[in-house]
């Protein structure tokens, strides 16, 4: 359930009551970028709005943005518009670039999805629709590019009621072919390219009223409400959802511009009456709920929702402001950390632009810069009983499109490790780490093109060059049988010579297993000093792999005989004869290999579920069941949740083939569950390319 609204404040400043946030997201090429530098241009903020094709717009600041001409960041901006101050952020639209969309809805009161007219509702409008319903965020639908030709508007409208639901109405309309909009919230009569200004008039305010039963009552008898009068119960259907306010505008003439600034100052909420955002205070299960009050006279309370990283500029900490009262020269602690650091400056962004402000108070969106404690997702405060504060996590997808990356130049492994922590520190879906059982670095994104992006920003903005190739599949030999496996090391040159001869036996242990060595060497055939040689020996194998070259588990080795020579035995000849006598038995065992199999969890359409499940059994796939989503955390309505087991080999660039299934709209996570045997025929292949490396 929303929180309710933080009751007035008695010692709050007019200041917080004067600001308003919101975030501009949904899908790429809607528009968001334009729009935001026709808002910023039409209260002066700017003095002529830029565009993607010069690379001069406020927000899209970055190299790799103006050269590829759309959002990759999220960018903070700022306008004033008739004695309110206007803090907003343009997010990228694209799927890969979540981790930079979604932490924008923590830092905002409301979420103002933008939908390109020419091309209708897309996935990514969808998903962020309810994403922002899961943070309890008020919404607003800003249809863009309506001077398109041949759009038809009031078939759109129609489509966004039916996605989202009847509580999508508009505020006002397009009008003399959508060169110009009418008001219909204020304005109780009218003309519109709709038609007549009145019913969409007393739609919205019946929607309204609906929400308090005095207004309904007045309602009723009077046959009206002034629109004036409804400020606080649209303020209430807007934060339970009841009233998801519709705007039309276009970017490109600037028709609807300073409607919908007008919108945003007079009809969104400011910091004290939207929802209170979800913090708790505590850890695990013993977490209690706990709200900040937008007081400025209260001890301080900030959420980090944005890091960046510069070479050249050091970290920079992006926060919300959610309590109390941020100067420079404060100290402030980062989370639950002893130690405070102090604010030695404050900026206000716009864009690439660190403007200096005195004070930041709640609602406030500012930044601090070259502290180098400062993380994602940190809470700031200025009260040790507030260390264990912080927001209810978002439910970002998890990455899972990977990359195996070396630098190029031997010995700077130390450094990429750095720059890539850097990176991620920026991106909460950005992972890398160190796998052990491949002995590679892989860095996992949510996609092919959030991976090219690293890797460019690695070359341009930190002047670092790798090279990167498929992750190797975790392969794993064992055994089926038990064997017998011997042999006998013997070497004269000249001077002293090598003598050691071991004789073992190998059998199988369940899977998951590990390795077990046993001495049962009676009467002193290979002295006790020597049995650790074996031992090395044996786990050479088990490193480098009998029959395909993965390491070995799953296996009992038992050392029960051998001989020893007084003179010539020595540690190097019995780790031989322990390394070729467990490859004998290895291969006389029936080896084979074993693949990892993950679990596999698909988000994606109804309509799609029955090619997704052909396509995992055409990958040696097994659906397990499938079941629909609930529409929280960003799933939508109409989604289906397909669960099953895979080979993992079998998902390499599985993404690309997900969205050709689902027209871009599925996504999917994967956890390794366990290895099983792979078909003889890919057990070859493996075989066959070890030969030369065996040789």
């Amino acid at each position: 359930m929303p929180s309710p609204a933080p009751a007035s404040l008695a010692n709050t400043a007019a200041g917080s009551s004067d600001i308003r946030t919101l975030a501009l997201v949904g899908p790429a090429a809607a528009g968001k970028t334009s729009l935001a530098e026709a808002l910023l241009h039409h209260s002066g903020a700017i003095p002529n709005p830029g565009t993607l094709e010069r690379g001069s717009t406020t927000s899209d600041f970055d190299p790799l943005e103006r050269r590829m001409q759309h959002s990759l960041n999220a960018a903070v901006m700022h306008l004033q518009h008739a004695g309110t101050s206007v803090h907003f952020i343009d997010t990228p639209g694209g799927a890969d670039f979540l981790g930079q969309s979604l932490p924008a809805l923590e830092a905002v009161e409301t979420a103002a999805v933008v939908i390109n007219a020419a091309v209708g509702i897309e996935p990514m409008a969808v998903r962020m629709m309810a994403y922002a319903a899961s943070r309890h965020l008020d919404r607003l639908i800003v249809v863009n590019r309506i001077d398109a030709p041949g759009v038809d508007l009031a078939a759109l409208l129609a489509q966004i009621q039916t996605t989202f639901g009847k509580e999508c109405l508009p505020v006002n309309l397009p009008d003399a072919g959508a060169s110009r909009v009418v008001d219909c919230f204020f304005q109780r009569s009218g003309h519109s390219d709709f038609g007549s200004v009145d019913d969409a008039h007393r739609a919205l305010v019946e929607q309204v009223v609906e929400v308090d039963a005095e207004f309904v009552e007045r309602y009723l008898n009077d046959g009206d409400v002034d629109a004036s009068e409804l400020h606080a119960p649209l303020e209430q259907a807007l934060r339970e959802g009841h009233l998801i306010p519709v705007c039309f505008v276009s970017a490109k003439t600037g028709a609807g511009v300073a409607e919908l600034l007008d919108i945003i100052v007079k009809l969104l909420p400011n910091p004290l009456e939207a929802n209170a955002p979800d913090f708790v205070n505590g850890e695990g299960p013993d977490a209690q709920p706990t709200h900040a009050r937008p007081d400025p006279a209260l001890h301080v309370l900030a959420h980090v929702f944005k890091v960046t990283v510069d070479p050249f500029v050091g970290r920079l900490g992006v926060m919300r402001v959610h309590q109390g009262t941020v100067v420079p020269g404060m100290q402030l602690y980062i989370g639950h950390g002893r130690k405070p650091f102090k604010v030695a400056h404050l900026f206000r962004l716009q864009g690439k632009d660190h403007v200096e402000v005195p004070r930041a108070l709640p609602g406030d969106i500012v930044a601090v810069a070259k502290v180098d404690d400062i993380h994602f997702d940190a809470v700031l405060h200025d009260a040790a009983e507030d260390e264990h504060i912080h927001l209810l996590p978002l439910d970002f997808p998890k990455p899972v499109h990977g990359l195996a990356i070396e630098p190029k130049r031997h010995g700077d492994e130390q450094r990429m490790w750095e720059i890539l922590n850097k990176l991620v520190d920026e991106d909460p879906c950005l992972k890398v780490e160190h796998l052990a059982s491949t002995n590679e670095t892989v860095v996992y994104g949510l996609g092919e093109l959030h991976l090219r992006v690293l890797l460019e920003r690695l070359r341009e903005v930190f002047r670092f060059e790798v090279n990167t190739h498929p992750p190797r599949i975790a392969y794993r030999e064992t055994i089926t049988t038990r064997a017998e496996g011997h042999h006998r090391h013997k070497k004269q040159s000249g001077g002293a010579g090598q003598f050691g001869e071991v004789f073992l036996r190998v059998e199988p242990l369940p899977r998951g297993g590990g390795f077990e060595f046993v001495d049962q060497v009676k009467g002193g055939t290979i002295p006790g000093q020597f049995i650790p040689a074996v031992e090395k020996g044996v786990r050479e194998v088990l490193a480098s792999g009998a029959i395909s070259g993965h390491p070995v588990v799953d296996v009992r080795v038992t050392v029960h005989d051998g001989k020893h020579h007084s003179v010539d035995s020595k540690d190097i000849a019995f780790v031989t004869a322990g390394r070729k006598a467990f490859l004998q038995a290895m291969h006389e065992a029936r080896p084979i290999v074993l693949e990892p199999i993950v679990h596999i969890e698909i988000t994606a359409p109804e309509a799609a579920v029955g090619d997704i499940t052909g396509d995992l059994a055409s990958r040696r796939g097994l659906v397990s069941g499938t079941s629909g989503t609930s529409g929280a955390s960003g799933g939508a309505p109409g989604q289906m949740v397909v669960r099953g087991l895979a080979p993992l080999s079998e998902l390499s660039s599985y993404q690309s083939r997900l969205n050709a299934l689902t027209s871009g709209q599925g996504r999917y996570t994967i956890e390794l569950s366990h290895h099983e045997a792979v078909p003889p025929s890919v057990q070859e292949q493996l075989r066959a390319a070890f030969k030369p490396h065996e040789a």
